[in-house]
């Protein structure tokens, strides 16, 4: 079991991402062997929310070639977290 502190990697910032926040929904990087339950316990530990709904997916890494060489590569594999928050909660992460 990872420490709550490093469970949550880092936000994912895209425009689908941003569409999702209006309805109350976040999407963190997190830590591969996390489970759902210490997802949700490291977001309400460091945003002080209540959440309502934990969906995870892992992604495989694209496969990459050096462009110099030729050589094949591999991106590295992610988790990521959708985290929904119940109605009236929100997380000041991008707001400024």
């Amino acid at each position: 079991m990872p420490d709550l502190g490093n469970v949550l990697v880092r936000p994912v910032v895209s425009e689908k991402t941003y569409a999702l926040m209006e309805r109350n929904v976040y999407v963190f990087v997190v830590d591969p062997r996390s489970s759902k339950i210490e997802v949700r316990r490291a977001v309400e530990e460091a945003f002080g929310v209540k959440v309502d709904k934990v969906n995870t997916l892992n992604r495989k890494g694209k496969a990459t070639r050096n462009r110099r060489t030729n050589t094949p590569g591999r991106r590295a594999s992610t988790k990521r977290a959708y985290v929904t928050l119940r109605s009236g909660d929100k997380i000041d992460l991008f707001e400024s």
